[in-house]
């Protein structure tokens, strides 16, 4: 299926490693012009030459990190320079550290909203205006499973990310109406550095093997394992597809069925 993006101009957040990196791919390999961007310059660096050496489409990158204050100007500088203007955005950001309710002091709570909630809604309002005078428009926003089922030790996540949910929903029906599409998409268990973060976390708070600690994450999932990078990134870039047009303000679940609820 041609997904109809070959020359759009995307930017794709967080994308030195994992879900971004492997979502800028997806794009470019639709013929996208993506913008990377992420704190590991030789990261980005190597992600671009990869996606430019192997796909029909073009990246190019920014070194940019989403808690400072100019990551909104500097992205859209960037954005202006390399891209001449932006068509798709994908929002995404590392996760917070893991803990309990009990342990999420104002000050941590504050730090995280900053470089996870913040910089998101901040930056979408830049450019969606742009976006209207198109008529054309796709914004994607990672988010987590546990905006639907929190996830135990992971209370920072479960709370600041359901903030846009809320947020997603209210931009997706102010802007519809201008053709342009607003998704949160959601991760269950894929295969990332992260994954592999929480794996090591979760077995030294509950003192069990790390065998164990992925053998019992395992037993949740139906698909009996974990996702693969490149099959999230396909479900991204379906959302940023010409076909995507009528599918706006939805919590889409990639997860192999690990989620409970309905």
């Amino acid at each position: 299926m041609d997904f109809g993006i070959a020359g759009k101009k995307a930017i794709v957040l967080a994308s030195s490693r994992g879900l971004g990196a492997g979502i800028a791919e997806a794009l470019a390999k639709e013929g996208a012009h993506v913008l990377l961007c992420g704190r590991t310059e030789d990261r980005l660096a190597a992600n671009c030459k990869v996606i430019n050496d192997t796909t029909p489409g073009k990246a190019d990158y920014t070194v940019a990190d989403l808690a400072a204050e100019d990551f909104v100007e500097k992205l859209i500088s960037a954005a202006d320079e390399k891209l001449g203007g932006v068509d798709i955005l994908v929002n995404n950001s590392g996760g917070p550290t893991p803990g309990t309710v009990a342990e999420m002091s104002p000050e941590r709570l504050n730090r995280f909203f900053q470089s996870m909630v913040a910089p998101i809604i901040t930056l979408t309002n830049a450019l969606v205006p742009k976006m209207q005078k198109k008529g054309w428009g796709r914004i994607v926003t990672v988010a987590s499973g546990g905006v639907v089922e929190p996830i135990p030790n992971l209370a920072l996540s479960n709370t600041l990310r359901s903030a846009l949910v809320g947020w997603n929903k209210t931009l997706s029906s102010e802007v519809a109406a201008d053709g342009i599409t607003a998704n949160l998409l959601l991760p269950g268990r894929i295969h990332t550095d992260r994954i592999e973060e929480l794996d090591h976390a979760n077995a030294e708070r509950s003192g069990k093997s790390l065998t164990d600690v992925r053998q019992a994450s395992l037993a949740t999932i139906p698909a009996g394992r974990l996702g693969r990078v490149e099959e999230f990134a396909s479900v991204a870039a379906f959302l940023c597809s010409r076909q995507a047009s009528y599918l706006t303000g939805s919590l889409i679940r990639c997860d192999g069925g690990a989620t409970h609820a309905i």
